[in-house]
């Protein structure tokens, strides 16, 4: 779909004159056309140090399918990873895989309505993988090979898939869709296409497809990396103007989502529906015109300001302690098709609640119609939007080439303006005051329309609750417009968060590592901090806290009690002031800090700027000294957590999921589901969580804070002697226990059988208790990323049988020491017995031969990639810091990563395959419940247990 408004991207009015004016090309960008067409964007961005960025972007999707080809746009982005001049068969993921990029990770691509895409990233550290990454630029665009043999094998990946999609959401979209997109061509050309043509289309009609519309006219090739401009502009004009366009190129036609008189409705049900919803949408009148001028963009900054105000206010009712839905928004933005946009709104409900939540929508777009928003509003928004936007300004020199390639993408396919972050920041500063009530006012109104309206409603069918007839929402729209409404009230903002206080805190003592470049001081009341001063981006400290003990030192009665009223207890606010108001208070600041009580450990963890640490400070210590206790506010969240948990039984892989894991925690106590439902609910104390909250943030001596970003130490000291120095501390020192419970082991073959679509899940695992050992764990660890190749490779190249899949290893220190190893995918029913033999047998092969050498080096060359741009990321050296203080791991390791990834041998993973994964299997696997295991072949089956949906253990 379209891009939504976003405040990135605003411009302002510098005089009358400004009107007339284009909206100017970043100049950083080289931008060229080809003699054949065919455009290219090129920048040198050196974030991250020695890697670039490709993207292809093609002016071709599903809409320009013929009948007999739908779902061949997606089929042939698939086949352009089957076989390329350059890289015959599967060649291509083995070539990519050797220089460091991840299949799926990093190598990626996808097909849409009017485009397709692919991804590469490709590291730079050895000499040709520039030019590598050119001719896998080139072999995509001009040079599939489309054999008859890898079509054939293709197909069955495909249809996996399509399997992936089916169920409760599909068979429900099949139905609303007609109306959503009523009249159109998009409501025929869905991506992944018909089922019946991708199992029967014969190969010189994908053929025809790559021949149109594969062409030099329609694409587009963006570079962007540390690179040398000229050098790729050069290898671009050199390696890509030889290709030519068809003689009588077909005409690449635009389509539609035409207007209607009236409104259409859909209301939707399905016994496995595992949410309410309800969505409308308002189509303009006139078709889009992407933005040129300075004038137009002005527009767009008001409109933006205009439903930022109306979901603010949607915002606090969700917050509110009687929330009319858990989640609700309005936008003015892209439909389906680029020439269409609209006034767009969207909630998420507990079940029957889809017309109320309608209502409670449009009375805030009414609302906001009649009345207008108030200064107070819009002072906030402008805050919010230029707040984004600073923060972008201010990392403008450590912007990611990721972020960037795509919005040049947005430019080519869509014709978004790229002005550069620095021109857009200038101007949106210098617009924004001049922008009036009167103005947003205004915008509202041309939002609303009383014709090609459309709205569904989708739920699960259920005896208890009646649907909306058609009728009934039509009349809604109609009350609504006599309702009896009141002015939106402006509720008094916050002016002091935490009372002004005298901190009588100090600094103990103080001792750095010239290593990690980390210093920490121990304060007066016990608290340690520990900090990394960096410049890996320009304006950003993350922040985290941690005390160890956690929900492990609580009694397991009371842990059953508490374990799911935890993350609702920051719902109340702190200090005598609720949620929205402290969302308010915090609109136009980069603030986000959130508490937890987690396992083992209780916490904070956050993110800020430079100018905005204070009143991250601020809010932290709100959270340390001043919760809410708010029954209402805890019950307003268990509505909106039940509307969200209470039906996803009804979906068979968290059906799945839920019913293997009670099977392996059967021994524990603590262990009563994945996410809490009716009966937990029931049974949940939230006044013992708050009091059990209260005493763990109630001993500050016993955490560890930590801060890494670009710290100004002067200004850190003076927070930190204020908000941290002063919180209250008791002198005990607690830390995490291990309960002593521990999940099955042994070998066992489980089948759960739920759902009506041909759809299964089969997961083996391998688990136990061992003592740590370090270079175990990173050999579990590199054997399952190894395991991970094998499996595509077998299950998808060779069998056709998955679309994706994976395996996953390692060790686990605290509390106990144990390893882990798994294997999963998706597949069909009628293959699931033969796709997990085959898993089985490549597994065995790596541990009676050891992995091939070459997928070591692929397992290394991809974790040296990633090492290497993590270690200018601020997150990642925070779980790294974090890590050491929960585990008492090697402190160094951060350091010592790449050397040991390096030692790593062959035989290092198949003696920890031996040792730990040939004993204690256990195969679970989700089965439809219509009997598809009936329908094999007769042959011995190992002797299996058998639960069905709803049936008890």
């Amino acid at each position: 779909m379209k891009k939504m408004l976003s405040s990135f991207a605003v411009v302002f009015l510098i005089s009358a004159n400004a009107f007339a004016q284009n909206i100017p090309t970043d100049p950083s960008v080289r931008i060229g056309t080809l003699s054949n067409g065919m455009k290219y964007y090129i920048k040198k961005n050196t974030l991250p140090e020695k890697k670039v960025d490709f993207r292809l972007a093609i002016n071709a999707g599903s809409i320009l399918e013929d009948d007999n080809q739908r779902g061949l746009a997606h089929f042939m982005e698939h086949m352009n990873f089957n076989g390329t001049k350059n890289f015959p068969d599967n060649k291509l993921v083995d070539f990519l895989q050797s220089i460091g990029v991840k299949f799926g990770q990093h190598l990626n691509a996808y097909t849409s309505f009017d485009e397709t895409v692919y991804m590469l990233p490709v590291p730079l550290d050895k000499p040709g993988n520039l030019d590598a990454g050119l001719k896998v630029m080139e072999d995509w665009a001009f040079n599939a090979t489309l054999s008859d043999e890898q079509i054939n094998k293709e197909r069955g990946v495909v249809l996996e898939e399509l399997r992936l999609g089916l169920g409760a959401d599909k068979r429900m979209a099949d139905k609303y869709l007609p109306k959503l997109l009523y009249n159109s061509q998009y409501a025929n050309r869905l991506p992944i296409g018909k089922k019946e043509v991708l199992e029967n289309f014969k190969p010189e009609v994908i053929r025809q497809f790559h021949k149109d519309w594969y062409r030099p006219d329609l694409m587009a090739i963006v570079v962007v990396g540390d690179i040398n401009v000229d050098e790729v502009e050069k290898k671009i004009k050199d390696n890509f103007s030889k290709y030519k366009n068809p003689a009588q190129p077909r005409e690449r036609k635009t389509f539609d989502l035409p207007n209607h008189k009236e409104t259409l409705v859909a209301v939707e049900t399905d016994p496995d529906a595992t949410s309410s919803m309800v969505q409308f949408i308002m189509k303009d009148s006139d078709a889009y015109q992407p933005d040129v001028t300075i004038e137009q963009y002005n527009q767009s900054i008001i409109e933006n300001l205009t439903s930022t105000m109306l979901n603010n206010r949607l915002r606090e009712l969700v917050n509110s302690n009687n929330p009319p839905f858990t989640y609700g928004s309005v936008y003015h933005g892209g439909t389906y098709a680029r020439t269409k946009e609209g006034f767009q709104g969207f909630a998420m409900v507990k079940d029957g609640g889809q017309l109320n939540a309608l209502k409670v929508l449009l009375e805030e777009t009414e609302r906001a119609k009649r009345f207008g928003f108030t200064q107070t509003e819009l002072d906030r928004a402008k805050a919010q939007i230029l707040s984004n936007l600073e923060r972008s300004y201010n990392n403008r020199d450590k912007t990611e080439s990721d972020m960037l390639v795509d919005e040049y993408v947005r430019n080519f396919l869509e014709k978004e303006p790229i002005p550069g972050i620095a021109w857009e920041y200038e101007d949106t500063r210098k617009f924004l005051p001049s922008v009036t009530l009167a103005q947003t006012n205004e915008v509202i109104k041309k939002f609303v329309k009383d014709d090609s309206r459309v709205v569904v409603i989708t739920g699960p069918k259920k005896e208890n609750v009646t649907m909306p007839s058609q009728a009934m929402v039509l009349d809604m729209f109609e009350s609504v417009k006599m309702a009896d409404l009141k002015p939106y009230e402006e509720k008094e903002t916050i002016k002091n968060l935490v009372k002004p206080f005298k901190s009588e805190g100090k600094i103990a003592k103080t001792e750095t590592d010239a290593k990690l470049g980390t210093t920490t001081w121990t304060l007066s009341n016990g608290a340690k901090v520990t900090f990394k001063k960096t410049d890996f981006k320009d304006d950003e400290i993350v922040f985290s806290a941690r005390s160890m003990g956690g929900s492990s030192l609580i009694n397991d009665a009371d842990y059953n009690k508490t374990q799911f009223a935890f993350p609702a207890l920051s719902e109340a606010g702190v200090n005598g002031f609720s949620k929205s108001d402290l969302t308010n208070y915090l609109a136009g600041k980069q603030v986000s800090v959130n508490p937890m009580v987690s396992s083992l450990f209780e916490g904070i963890s956050g993110r800020t700027s430079q100018k905005d640490l204070s009143t991250a400070m601020e809010v932290m210590y709100a959270y340390f000294t001043g919760l809410n206790y708010n029954p209402d506010a805890f019950n307003a969240y268990k509505t909106k957590q039940s509307a969200m948990l209470d039906n996803l039984l009804s979906n068979p892989q968290f059906y799945f999921s839920n019913e293997h894991a009670k099977f392996m925690n059967q021994k524990n106590p603590r262990f009563i589901g994945i996410v809490p439902l009716e009966k937990e609910w029931a049974n949940t104390d939230y006044k013992k969580a708050y009091d059990i909250y209260k005493e763990k943030f109630g001993n500050a001596g016993n955490f560890h804070f930590y801060f890494v970003g670009n710290i100004d130490e002067a200004k850190f000291k003076n927070e930190v002697l204020q908000y941290i120095a002063s919180l209250p501390s008791t002198g005990k020192s607690t830390n995490f226990k291990d309960t002593g419970y521990r999940q099955m082991t042994g070998d066992f073959t489980k089948i759960y059988k739920k759902g009506k679509d041909p759809k299964s899940m089969v997961t083996i695992s391998y688990a136990g208790e061992t003592p740590y050992n370090e270079k175990e764990a990173l050999a579990l660890e590199a054997l399952g990323e190894v395991a991970t190749i094998k499996v595509i490779e077998k299950l998808r190249e060779d069998e056709s049988g998955i679309y994706g899949g994976g395996a996953r290893g390692g060790m686990v220190k605290v509390p106990y020491g144990n390893y882990y190893f798994s294997i999963s995918f998706p597949c069909g029913p009628e293959n699931a017995e033969k796709l997990t033999k085959s898993a089985l047998t490549e597994l065995q092969k790596l541990i009676d031969k050891g992995p091939e050498q070459k997928d070591l080096d692929k397992y290394k060359e991809g974790e040296y990639n990633d090492h290497k741009t993590s270690m200018k990321d601020n997150m990642y050296w925070m779980n790294a810091l974090t890590k050491n203080q929960m585990s008492g791991s090697d402190k160094y390791e951060i350091l010592n990563y790449e050397e040991k990834v390096k030692s790593l041998t062959a035989k290092d993973l198949q003696e920890v395959g031996k040792k730990y994964l040939t004993k204690g299997k256990v195969v679970a696997t989700l089965m439809p419940e219509d009997g598809w295991e009936n329908t094999k072949k007769d042959e011995a089956k190992p002797e299996t247990a058998v639960i069905k949906a709803g049936a008890a253990q």
